[in-house]
């Protein structure tokens, strides 16, 4: 009961303040809130049917809307099985990832959280090559170390260099 309460809307909290059964008490937001089924469902209905990992830039957008559709689909009694968040995933990568996708199936993850593992590793390692490329692109000569020492001393004496002794 104090859980409840503590978690409850300030509005909610003040009308079923003087409820003592914590049973009671969920009965009566329940009956309050069934409604909102019918109106949730065909949203998340939608929504499950519109998403495509194609469509998101990171794996963990794709990830977090995936599961906040699905805690509404719950929510209104619709089953979610581990196959059918593994076939959303693979059924909605970009035309251009077929073999990608295909090789992702021949791995033959069971579960999604395997899947997203995977897809979370493999994001980060591209994201790894591409920060390489752009910091040298291929063919570019390479930097000179910052403390390289110079085999040419431009001109001062009569080439001794700094210091003391000969170089």
């Amino acid at each position: 009961l104090i859980f409840l309460r503590h978690h409850i809307d300030d509005g909610l909290k003040y009308e079923y303040l003087t409820v003592e059964n914590p049973l009671e008490l969920w009965q009566n937001l329940n009956d309050r809130f069934e409604h909102l089924k019918a109106v949730v469902l065909p949203k998340a209905l939608n929504d499950w049917s519109q998403l495509r990992f194609q469509d998101f830039k990171t794996v963990s957008e794709y990830n977090s809307t995936l599961f906040k559709i699905v805690s509404q689909l719950k929510m209104c009694g619709e089953v979610i099985t581990e196959d059918m968040l593994l076939e959303k995933t693979y059924r909605t990568f970009h035309a251009s990832n077929v073999l990608l996708q295909q090789q992702y199936r021949l791995h033959g993850f069971k579960k999604y959280r395997e899947l997203i593992g995977s897809l979370f590793i493999a994001e980060q390692n591209n994201e790894l090559l591409l920060q390489n490329h752009d910091s040298r692109p291929t063919g570019s000569a390479s930097l000179p170390e910052v403390n390289e020492t110079s085999s040419h001393f431009g001109g001062r004496g009569r080439g001794r260099g700094r210091g003391r002794g000969n170089g």
